[in-house]
């Protein structure tokens, strides 16, 4: 990283190491852990941005009911406040919680990720308990903290009217069932509407969404694409159904660029994605803390890898990052997925998105060609420290 020029390194605790039942004392050597990794990073002017959850539940929280149940909410606070008085010396920004509506809808909803339940009253209320996981801790702490959202533009994928109605209901759902709440806004009436019967189970308490929507130190951004919404299931070009049982699938338009995940590749929705942001919402600071691509590559017979496809994708998105802050957006960093090559959640170790290529069988790590172009950019001047 110190090579590389890079200003900030964002990385995530695991909840497990810190408390292997999801209760009572930290453990002494996972915190010791995380205690020598950001004195290795101050020790070379490299900023330490800490994320508390990024998926890993303890298990005995899973078995005791996981997101779904309240408590939760409360065993995170107390996670949080162990960790924070570990590390708060040497930790410049905190995350409580990364992409709350992936760990509800993907881990609840649809099943795709771990723990594979596929009930959407159980995602709603899985995605309730994280926020108010957030406001928790954040109270625990007793300042202000971030929180990183996945917030991505969802379009119709026609002119049909059925297109655009479906559209309009998956970007709150992606976007707005996060963001309201955490503005104070509360969630969307179209959606409680539409989720009625399952708002109506009571998860949401009285002062809740009061709790919910106290001070942000930033919101973090995680951007990866945008969205073309279909309702017509014979489409032969449609795609992933969208979650929440709305009755819309992704299409790629003709002629877009993807990554190796399938995701159509378009800075310019992260420059809309920014100034909507900006508009709609006002917060004080946005954190761009995910963004990058995987793509399907390999070290070439000189031992590197010409990753020309991810240099392009991280040129432009930083174009675009840099035309939002020109704009007047209050973006204060911009953090590449990924460091490594890493273990992609579903998707295993097949999917690639690292600056530096890892090696799984000899864990031998070797800058691509991405790495060089970012060391380049810094050097240059064009990007600073947060």
């Amino acid at each position: 990283m110190d090579e590389l020029g890079m200003g900030a390194y964002r990385f995530s605790i695991a909840w497990p190491r810190v408390q292997p039942d999801g209760r009572g004392r930290g453990n002494a050597r996972g915190l010791d852990h995380y205690r020598r990794l950001v004195e290795e990073l101050n020790g070379h002017g490299i900023v330490a941005v800490v994320t508390l959850y990024h998926w890993d539940l303890p298990q005995a929280l899973e078995d005791a009911g996981g997101w779904p149940n309240r408590d939760t909410a409360e065993r995170f606070a107390e996670y949080a406040t162990i960790v924070h008085r570990a590390l708060s010396d040497g930790v410049a920004h905190w995350i409580t919680v990364n992409e709350p509506w992936v760990a509800a809808w993907l881990g609840y909803g649809t099943g795709v990720h771990a723990p594979g339940r596929t009930d959407d009253g159980l995602a709603l209320a899985a995605g309730h308990h994280l926020l108010l996981a957030h406001a928790l801790a954040r109270d625990a702490i007793g300042q202000p903290v971030g929180i990183s959202l996945n917030l991505e533009p969802h379009r119709p994928a026609s002119e049909a009217p059925r297109d655009a109605e479906i559209a309009h209901l998956a970007d709150l759902h992606m976007n707005a069932l996060f963001l309201d709440p955490l503005f104070g806004r509360g969630y969307p009436s179209a959606l409680v509407d539409r989720y009625r019967a399952l708002f109506d189970r009571g998860f949401v308490r009285e002062g809740d969404l009061g709790r919910i929507a106290g001070p942000l130190s930033f919101l973090g951004v995680n951007y990866y694409r945008p969205h073309a919404i279909t309702t017509d299931s014979d489409r032969s070009d449609r795609t992933t159904e969208i979650p929440g049982s709305l009755g819309g699938w992704d299409v790629v338009p003709r002629g877009t660029p993807i990554t190796s995940m399938g995701w159509p590749i378009e800075p310019s929705g992260l420059l809309e994605l920014l100034l909507r942001l900006d508009r709609e919402y006002s917060p004080g600071r946005i954190f761009l803390t995910e963004n990058g691509a995987a793509f399907d590559e390999a070290p070439g017979p000189d031992g590197v890898v010409h990753d020309e496809a991810r240099i392009a994708f991280l040129r432009d998105h930083v174009a675009a990052a840099g035309q939002a802050l020109a704009a007047g957006v209050p973006l204060i960093g911009h953090l590449v997925w990924s460091l490594l090559d890493n273990f992609e959640w579903a998707e295993g170790y097949a999917k690639r998105f690292g600056l530096v290529h890892v090696d799984f069988e000899t864990q031998a790590r070797t800058p691509k060609a991405s790495a060089r172009w970012f060391q380049a950019l810094v050097e240059s001047g064009s990007s600073r420290p947060v």
